[in-house]
């Protein structure tokens, strides 16, 4: 009579549990890894906002971008002329290829008012302050990036 080979039901429930403890120690360092990359991937973003934004007030004379006739976004993707209008053969721009988008609410929105009365509502990608040039995260946790 031929021996049968296999597992039993006690060596297949340790393997189980070896896996799950495993498990439970890897799974929350992706997590924290994945959030680290999205904060990382927020302040690039910002710090190329902030350098294009700057670029284009040295440009057009200290004015920021939406003061003239375009709005911020058409002002960052767009071209312009020294009164920050839209023009196609404008001589500046465009200062980004597209907006970015937000890592933490994929939205590549901008809203534009005078003040942080809004800031972090969560609605837009970004809050700019027509005010003093600043942009931020608009999202609840990253305002303060």
């Amino acid at each position: 009579m031929g021996h049968k080979t296999g597992f039993t039901l006690v060596e297949i429930l340790i393997v189980v549990i070896i896996l799950g403890i495993l498990a439970a120690i890897v799974i929350p360092q992706f997590t924290e890894a994945s959030n680290d990359a999205r904060e990382s991937a927020l302040a690039s973003d910002l710090q190329t906002l902030r350098s294009q934004i700057e670029l284009y007030k040295v440009q057009h004379l200290e004015a920021l971008p939406g003061a003239g006739g375009a709005t911020i976004l058409q002002a960052l993707i767009g071209r312009t002329d020294i009164d920050g209008d839209v023009a196609a053969a404008g001589a500046y721009g465009p200062y980004l290829q597209k907006m970015p988008t937000n890592p933490f609410d994929d939205l590549d929105t901008v809203q534009s008012e005078a003040g942080v009365g809004n800031l972090g509502g969560g609605s837009h990608g970004w809050h700019f302050d027509t005010s003093t040039g600043q942009i931020h995260a608009d999202d609840d946790a990253h305002v303060g990036l």
